[in-house]
């Protein structure tokens, strides 16, 4: 933890190491979706520390998961938030510690035996590759909320 004094209140702000941050996904990630998710692995630079996982069947999957993670599959049963919400419970899960997996099945889904936090995108079903792309955005407006900064694109 980081403490230091902000030159333009004088205001004690007390700053937190960045949360470590991993993304598994099922399948490999191509274009137009390359681009985005590499505008925002670079915007959550400083913010996060995201690991980006690729793997090529679900199998492979459990053995990619960090020890000591909060895992958190995409699932279209899963808890939905509004954006608000979602940086409050980013924020409750760095304030607990831990790192953050989140998995992302491939086109014909994914579950695993073992899951903290089931997660939905919203109701609609989306291809694989967008899912990482509306995840890392999500993730960087989080962020944003949690800064007090604007964010609107």
């Amino acid at each position: 933890m980081l403490k230091w004094r902000s030159p333009s209140s004088g205001t004690r702000v007390v700053s937190h190491p960045p949360m470590r941050i991993s993304v598994i996904a099922v399948g490999r990630l191509r274009p137009p979706f390359q681009d985005d998710v590499e505008h925002y692995r670079k915007l959550l630079a400083g913010l996060a520390r995201v690991e980006l996982i690729e793997v090529r069947e679900e199998e492979k999957v459990p053995p990619r998961i960090p020890e000591r993670a909060h895992l958190v599959l995409l699932a279209s049963d899963g808890r939905e938030f509004d954006s608000i919400e979602f940086s409050k419970w980013l924020e409750e899960r760095r304030q607990e510690g831990l790192d953050l997996c989140f998995v992302i099945g491939g086109p014909r889904g994914l579950d695993l035996e073992r899951c903290d936090t089931r997660l939905s995108l919203g109701r609609i079903t989306l291809p694989h590759q967008l899912a990482r792309v509306v995840l890392l955005e999500q993730v960087y407006r989080a962020h944003k909320i949690l800064a007090r900064e604007p964010y609107h694109y």
